[in-house]
């Protein structure tokens, strides 16, 4: 049963189910829609009807899917690997680049683990030398830190990995500065999306970025097990393919419908990005995706982002007003879909959590900070919700 209708900025009608008063969690993850649900249901009951027929289905979705991430991030679907989600992603890029003994990988500290830790990895398997930059120097407005990445890029490095927006701050990385420098310095530029697309438009090839990965399950408001790999046209050749499953070959299902005599190991992988898709994947998920992609395509990302910064600002009077150290940039140009601030002293920020949730809002507190992550559903009338709940929590004994 297929359910239709576009989503309405600031209306959650889409999200019937949906027991908090305000949802303020969607950096870390967000709730399905209507849409995503019958999705779901709609592709179990295609294969609980027709078993094999209905897998078959797939490969039409999988297209879809594929068209409607290269329009999200401003590429090309033959530059789009569907994948699980983010790490593996970041995992297929850090495994299979073509590092020598000895490249730098520049990595930064505060950054969420998903985008160090395959880095490191690779450092180990490859003998790659890691460098870790500090965030803060972005994220105060002194300008340092594009100065030092610039400092250490003259060194040498081969690639710079960086997330779009921080999960702490919402601090939004200028990435089309950052891409121009790794040009300039001939090293390539890795971006992890999954803080940014669906809440902060990305042209991916205008910004000069060479990879960029994503998961559904944040702001794209999908589910878990599914997202997407971007490559520049021409960076996908240069990898070496490690992680290739059965379908990276050229003409990979073909013994399977054309009778006897096609069964062979020696095709060519394919040197594309789809070729850095696993062999099995998540198709429920990606049906999600797709519809979920829908939604935000129809909504405009544009529209969310101008919708989300009205609605933050008044959050972030509202902190400020109650002793919180607001940490948003004052450039509206680094801001995202989101911000964190750090509570009144004295004030534990699992109290604040927990006595949040009691009253119907729900919150993170990533690294002790209180982060307000409202999406394109959140209406402005939830900000005083939000601010006499904390009045409440506030005025409670420790």
């Amino acid at each position: 049963m297929a359910v239709s209708g576009a989503g309405r900025l600031g209306d959650r009608s889409l999200f019937p189910d949906l027991a908090a008063r305000a949802y303020l969690n969607h950096a870390g993850a967000s709730p399905p829609s209507l849409p995503v649900l019958a999705a779901v249901r709609d592709y179990l009951a295609a294969t609980a009807r027709g078993g094999m027929e209905g897998h078959r289905a797939a490969l039409q979705l999988s297209t879809r899917l594929r068209e409607r991430a290269a329009e999200l991030v401003g590429g090309a679907p033959a530059d789009v690997a569907l994948t699980p989600g983010l790490s593996s992603g970041v995992q297929a890029v850090a495994i299979e680049y073509p590092w020598r003994p000895g490249d730098r990988v520049v990595l930064f500290e505060g950054e969420f683990p998903a985008n160090v830790t395959p880095w490191q990895q690779a450092a180990a398997l490859h003998g790659l030398q890691p460098t870790m930059l500090p965030l803060a120097e972005w994220e105060d407005g002194s300008g340092l830190g594009l100065a030092r990445l610039e400092e250490t890029l003259r060194r040498g490095a081969r690639l710079v990995a960086v997330s779009a927006v921080q999960f702490r701050t919402g601090y939004s990385m200028p990435l089309a500065e950052m891409a121009a420098l790794c040009d300039r310095h001939g090293a390539e530029l890795f971006v992890d999306a999954i803080q940014a697309c669906g809440a902060v438009p990305i042209d991916a090839p205008a910004l000069g970025i060479d990879y960029l990965a994503t998961g559904a399950h944040k702001w794209l408001m999908g589910i878990h097990g599914a997202g997407f790999l971007w490559v520049k046209p021409g960076r996908a050749e240069a990898l070496r393919p490690w992680l290739a499953g059965w379908l990276a070959h050229e003409d990979p299902v073909g013994f399977l419908t054309r009778g006897p005599g096609h069964l062979r190991y020696d095709r060519p992988i394919r040197r594309e990005a789809a070729a850095l898709e696993g062999s099995s994947s998540s198709t429920s998920s990606q049906a999600a995706l797709l519809a979920s992609l829908e939604l935000l395509l129809g909504l405009g990302v544009p529209a969310i982002r101008a919708h989300l910064g009205g609605w933050l600002d008044g959050a972030a009077a509202a902190l400020a007003a109650r002793g919180f150290e607001v940490l948003r940039s004052p450039d509206p140009a680094r801001r995202s879909g989101f911000f964190s601030a750090r509570p009144p002293p004295g004030v534990a920020a699992t109290r604040l959590r927990d006595g949040l949730a009691a009253r119907g809002v729900a919150v993170a507190i990533p690294d002790g900070l209180l982060r307000i992550a409202p999406h394109w559903p959140n209406a402005p009338a939830e900000v005083p919700v939000l601010a006499a709940a904390l009045d409440e929590v506030l005025a409670e004994r420790p």
